[in-house]
């Protein structure tokens, strides 16, 4: 049974059920067909989101840009210098004041506490595109094309390497209420957020499911399905890349690396990718890399998303 999203905001998939995230997917998966044939599907027509960026970005403007476009809408791009919100105005203003133009805001930000703060005080739609703390159009990607690959979600096990930072954050999240196992190896001190895991596990315990994090990167990835990796030093973060990458050099996935995972695994990556550091060409470019698929589907995803909520 359809479940009815509209006008419900998504600022971390912790706030989604598991039913809304299969209906998600499934819808993503119609609207993908759909495009592949060439069918039209004006499911937005004349409606209006808000792309609001604090930080650019080359796959979320253009995926949700696209996005709105094949759904008969329009995509209106709105830069830090374009807002009042540099000159003083507060984010609860804005959002009001946005509400009474558009039918939707998406914004990309650095403080999760905006995305926050857009979703109290507007009275459409709010996706978060990106903060801080998390990625929830990244994660529903993912799950997507994991589903595509390997025809199943439950009992398959994700190892992801690297930085615990938004995009871990979304995969815990993501994994853990679809009955993914995952685990996660991070450097001492860059694991991912302690409160997130233990939601992640809770969810995750429900589903006879686990979560777990650790600083062995081997350990993770013994007979994964999904090998994902993501940049060491995340936008905001450029200041510390040199000290990151002598401290992430273990945790580079490469062939040595992948040879512990499943035969058939799908390795994935979230863009953009710093190749010779968190992963090496052969990898990136072998024949169980999935990562511009992946990639591609941030616009089936969003477009799924957005049809549903707005």
């Amino acid at each position: 049974m359809a479940i009815n999203m509209k006008g419900e905001s998504v600022a971390s998939l912790a706030g989604l059920t598991k039913e809304e995230i299969e209906q998600i997917l499934k819808t993503s998966e119609l609207l993908k067909l759909q495009f592949l044939r060439g069918q039209e599907h004006p499911l937005l027509k004349r409606k209006t989101l808000a792309m609001i960026f604090e930080k650019p970005s080359t796959r979320t403007r253009v995926s949700f840009e696209v996005g709105m476009w094949q759904l008969a809408g329009y995509a209106l791009y709105l830069s830090a210098s374009d807002l009042q919100l540099g000159r003083g105005e507060t984010i609860a203003d804005t959002a009001r004041v946005l509400s009474r133009y558009v039918d939707g805001i998406m914004a990309r930000v650095f403080a999760h506490q905006t995305i926050l703060d857009l979703v109290k005080y507007s009275t459409v739609p709010v996706i978060n595109g990106l903060s801080d703390f998390t990625h929830p159009c990244q994660g529903l990607a993912d799950l997507f094309t994991i589903y595509e690959k390997k025809g199943q979600l439950s009992g398959l096990k994700l190892a992801y390497v690297g930085d615990g930072n938004n995009v871990a954050h979304s995969l815990i999240y993501g994994c853990s209420k679809v009955g993914i196992d995952i685990g996660l190896a991070c450097p001492k001190g860059y694991e991912p957020d302690s409160r997130v895991v233990s939601e992640g596990r809770e969810e995750a315990r429900k589903r006879g499911r686990v979560v777990t994090v650790t600083n062995d990167p081997v350990e993770v990835v013994l007979g994964a399905d999904v090998v994902y990796t993501d940049v060491w030093a995340s936008m905001g973060k450029e200041k510390e890349h040199e000290e990151r990458v002598k401290i992430f050099k273990p945790y580079q996935v490469n062939t040595e690396l992948v040879r512990r995972a499943k035969q058939d695994y799908i390795f994935m990556h979230c863009l953009p990718a710093h190749r010779g550091e968190e992963v090496i060409d052969e990898v990136a470019d072998s024949k169980n890399s999935v990562i511009f698929d992946q990639a591609e589907n941030r616009l089936h995803t969003q477009k799924a998303l957005m049809a549903l909520i707005m």
